[in-house]
């Protein structure tokens, strides 16, 4: 350590002011090492005969939703694809004593 501080002697206004200039330290030390990383990254992809923004922009792939399956029986808007949490139109519609192929979409 460079400095050793008796943090005993300090009084609060001191530990505080102490405290904000660590904090300051720690983001300084993030930014510099943020920097170092995108520094890294773009040597990186120029050996590869891109650039970093080619490579972040580059259009993510999504996953389809899928088709619907069933419909709320008053509001035809509302639909499921039977994937995931069941909607709170459904489990009404199945704790009424209702099935679940009498909310299936006619294919």
């Amino acid at each position: 350590m460079k400095n050793d501080i008796n943090l005993q002697d300090m009084n609060e206004k001191e530990l505080t002011e102490l405290g904000k200039r660590v904090s300051k330290a720690l983001a300084d030390y993030d930014t510099r090492q943020k920097a170092k990383a995108r520094a890294a990254a773009e040597a990186l992809a120029k050996e590869h005969g891109y650039s970093l923004s080619d490579l972040l922009d580059a259009p993510a792939t999504k996953g389809s939703k899928g088709a619907p399956k069933y419909a709320h029986p008053e509001n035809p808007s509302q639909t499921w694809t039977g994937r995931g949490r069941k909607p709170k139109w459904v489990e009404a519609h199945l704790s009424s004593g209702g099935e679940l192929t009498e909310l299936a979409i006619a294919s």
